[in-house]
């Protein structure tokens, strides 16, 4: 793009550079003659700056140009970050050790034969372009000004579209390469994966180890409430559910405590320790247990079998 603009832009650019040195060649002995035959430090320091003044302005469009191409292609590929993080020092950037350690690396050899690669590729296309016009390049001395200086804008605009083109297609090919080997680096293994879910989600032994201890904390308050329970309800063996009935708390009697196996068991140990009625009802007590959460009020339709276990315990206590 850059050297297209510039054969765009060659002929004008060739006319005000011939016209720039007119000027200061015109300048000169004008300067001179007018301070005695020699130019003073101040009036040419002036001729100097106007001089490159002029040559910024004729390359001003070349120079923009060379930039938003520059910029453009930075922001396709890694969008607009701009950040200052390059520019702090480092002092981990003066370690010689990573120094070699980054010369003589596999990484490092391949960059190195990528770049005698290219150099090769451009001395080949240069060599190529130059030999097709040796023939004029050797007649330079004996062409007019204007002629000489287009035939050189001409041989250098031309070999340098033909190495921004090897350089478009090595930069193409490069670009899928790094994406594909990015894509492959970023890609975890299967221990990765293990210790990505560890740390996203918990270490499961540790995470174990506390429903673990959740599970005791609330085993031990449901035990402290079976004291105060009317009754407890067993299958005999395996399940055993502490019911309380309260109006004034409840309308509905409310499951204590309940568990299976060895927990039933604790819980009955620890019914009959405060003089609690154990009622065997094996059809109840599995349907409390599978049904009813505990510190939950029982369903409806258990209202008359568990009525009739607490009016057999309130009347065997006298309450009744």
């Amino acid at each position: 793009m850059l050297f297209i603009v510039m054969k765009l832009w060659s002929g004008p650019l060739g006319i005000r550079f011939l016209q720039s040195f007119e000027y200061v060649y015109t300048r000169i002995p004008t300067v001179c003659k007018l301070l005695g035959g020699v130019a003073p430090q101040r009036e040419m320091s002036t001729l100097f700056r106007t001089s490159v003044l002029q040559m910024i302005i004729m390359l001003a469009p070349v120079l923009l140009v060379g930039f938003l191409v520059a910029f453009l292609c930075d922001y396709i590929q890694v969008g607009w970050k701009p950040t200052g993080k390059p520019l702090q020092p480092k002092l981990s950037k003066l370690d010689p050790t990573k120094g070699f350690k980054k010369i003589f690396s596999a990484q490092s050899l391949v960059e190195l034969i990528k770049s005698i690669a290219k150099i090769g590729l451009i001395a080949l296309i240069t060599y190529s372009y130059i030999k097709g016009k040796d023939s004029l390049l050797f007649g330079l001395l004996d062409m007019p000004l204007m002629q000489g200086i287009r035939l050189i804008g001409d041989t250098v605009i031309g070999l340098g579209v033909r190495i921004s083109a090897l350089y478009l297609i090595i930069a193409a090919g490069d670009f899928t390469y790094q994406k594909l080997k990015f894509n492959k680096d970023m890609k975890m293994t299967k221990q990765e994966v293990k210790e990505e879910y560890k740390n996203q989600e918990g270490n499961p032994e540790i995470k174990g180890k506390i429903r673990q201890r959740m599970r005791e904390a609330s085993q031990r308050r449901m035990m402290q409430s079976v004291p105060s329970a009317d009754v407890v309800i067993t299958n005999p063996t395996h399940y055993a559910v502490a019911i309380k009935y309260d109006s004034e708390v409840a309308p509905a009697p409310i499951v204590l405590a309940k568990g299976a196996d060895f927990l039933a068991k604790r819980i009955k140990d620890t019914a009959r320790e405060n003089g609690i009625h154990i009622v065997e009802d094996k059809p109840l007590a599995r349907m409390l247990y599978a049904n009813v959460d505990v510190g939950a009020q029982i369903p409806p339709e258990l209202y008359q079998a568990v009525a009739e276990v607490l009016a057999f315990v309130y009347h065997a206590e006298g309450k009744v």
